[in-house]
C-alpha cells in the first residue's frame, strides 16, 4: 500500500515541533499494539510494522475484515457515502493473546487469532456503537453505551471476560445519572479504571473505579470541565481535555496527590489523546458554537507535559457537519512503542480520510 507524501500540513511552534513523515489516504488509525498500528479501510483491517526508518514503502498486511449488510458494503465504498453513514471501524482493542474486539457500526465484533473474519458478538440497540473498547490485564474488556438518551434511561457498561466471545451488563448507571458514557481508561500506573461520562449538571462526571468494577469514587462532577472523553494516564497523574460547547475547552491534569490543574487553554472540544514517548497529545474537533468559534482542527502537545502549543491545523471542509461529520482528528489507542505519532484526519481540506505518522523533533 503506497503511500502519499504530497501536501504535508503546515507546522508552528519551533521550539516543539512534529515533523511529516508519510501519509496514507484512505486510511482511519485505530490502534498501537507495542510498534505495530492497526487501521483500516471500510470493513478491512490492516497492520503495519514500524521498524526502524518509516517511508512511502511501508507494507500494510491484511489482517482481517467485516462483513456488513450489503448497502454498508456499497455506502462504504466512496469517501462521502461512508461519512454520512458513519461506516467502518470504530475502535479496536488489541488483546495479549492477539485476539481483537472492534466496534462497527450496531455491533461489537471480536476475531479470534488466526482467523480472517470478525464475528458479531454482541447487537447494539441502543445508539450505534461506542466510543471506546478497554481491556485490562485482568482479562476484562470494557465498554460503555453511547447513545443520545433523552430520557435519561439508564447506561450500562458492558464487560467480557472471555476475550469478547460474550458480553453482559457489569455495571449499570440508574435512570437519570448520567446520559451516556465517553470513554473507559485502564490506568496501569495505579492499576485502576477512570470512566468517563456526559453531558449535562452532575451527568458529567469522571469517575476513578477498581477493575472490576466493584468500587467506583467520583473524582470530578457537576460541571462542563468534567465532560471529557480524551483521557491519558502517566506516572504523575491522568492528563484529561474538555468537550464542551458551551465553554471554554482546556487541558488539565489530575496527579497522584489529588490536585487539579488547568495546564492550557485549547481551541474546541477535544475527544481524542495519546502519548507518544514523553509527548502528548490532545486533538480538537471544528464543532462550532456560540463559545468555541473555530473551525480549524487542531493538534495540541507537550513535550515536558507543563508547556503545551498548537502543533498543527487542519481546516473544516465544506461539506455540511450535521450530515458529513465534524471536522476531527482521530489519535489512535493502544500502547505505541515507537517515536511515531498516527493522526488520521476526516472531513478537513486537502486530507480528508487521511492517516498521517509524524516523528517528534525539539
Amino acid at each position: 500500500m503506497k503511500a502519499d507524501r504530497t501536501s504535508a500540513p503546515p507546522h508552528t511552534a519551533p521550539a516543539w515541533q512534529l515533523r511529516h513523515v508519510v501519509r496514507f489516504p484512505g486510511l482511519r488509525a485505530l490502534a498501537w499494539s507495542g510498534n505495530q498500528l492497526y487501521a483500516s479501510r471500510g470493513y478491512d483491517l490492516f497492520c503495519a510494522t514500524i521498524s526502524g526508518e518509516v517511508t512511502n514503502e511501508l507494507s500494510w498486511r491484511p489482517i482481517a475484515r467485516f462483513h456488513p449488510a450489503l448497502w454498508r458494503t456499497v455506502t462504504a465504498s466512496t469517501r462521502l457515502s461512508s461519512r454520512l453513514c458513519r461506516d467502518g471501524f470504530h475502535t479496536l482493542a488489541v488483546l495479549n493473546s492477539a485476539t481483537m474486539v472492534a466496534a462497527v457500526p450496531g455491533a461489537i465484533v471480536t476475531r479470534s487469532p488466526n482467523e480472517k473474519l470478525f464475528r458479531c458478538t454482541h447487537r447494539i440497540t441502543r445508539g450505534t456503537r461506542p466510543l471506546h473498547i478497554t481491556s485490562v490485564p485482568n482479562g476484562q474488556i470494557y465498554w460503555g453505551e453511547y447513545f443520545d438518551n433523552a430520557a435519561r434511561d439508564e447506561v450500562h457498561i458492558y464487560a467480557s471476560s472471555d476475550e469478547g466471545a460474550h458480553w453482559q451488563a457489569a455495571y449499570t448507571f440508574p435512570r437519570g445519572a448520567i446520559r451516556h458514557v465517553h470513554n473507559i481508561v485502564h490506568d496501569p500506573f495505579a492499576d485502576c479504571l477512570w470512566i468517563l461520562t456526559g453531558d449535562y449538571g452532575n451527568e458529567c462526571r469522571i469517575l476513578r473505579a477498581s477493575c472490576d468494577l466493584s468500587q467506583i469514587d467520583v473524582i470530578l462532577l457537576g460541571n462542563q470541565q468534567a465532560r471529557a472523553v480524551a483521557l491519558i494516564p502517566a506516572e504523575d497523574g491522568v492528563y484529561f481535555s474538555s468537550d464542551t460547547p458551551l465553554e471554554p475547552n482546556f487541558i488539565f491534569r489530575f496527579d497522584r496527590q489529588g490536585n487539579l490543574s488547568k495546564l492550557a487553554p485549547i481551541s474546541s472540544s477535544s475527544i481524542y489523546g495519546c502519548q507518544v514517548a514523553s509527548g502528548l497529545f490532545f486533538s480538537t474537533m471544528a464543532e462550532p458554537s456560540a463559545v468555541n468559534t473555530d473551525r480549524e482542527v487542531r493538534i495540541y502537545g507537550s513535550h515536558d507535559r507543563d508547556n503545551w502549543s498548537p502543533l498543527l491545523s487542519f481546516r473544516k471542509d465544506r461539506w455540511p457537519m450535521r450530515w458529513f461529520q465534524y471536522g476531527n482528528a482521530f489519535l489512535p489507542d493502544g500502547n505505541n512503542t515507537t517515536e511515531l505519532l498516527a493522526v488520521t484526519t476526516v472531513a478537513v481540506e486537502n486530507d480528508d480520510q487521511m492517516t498521517s505518522l509524524y516523528s517528534l523533533a525539539r
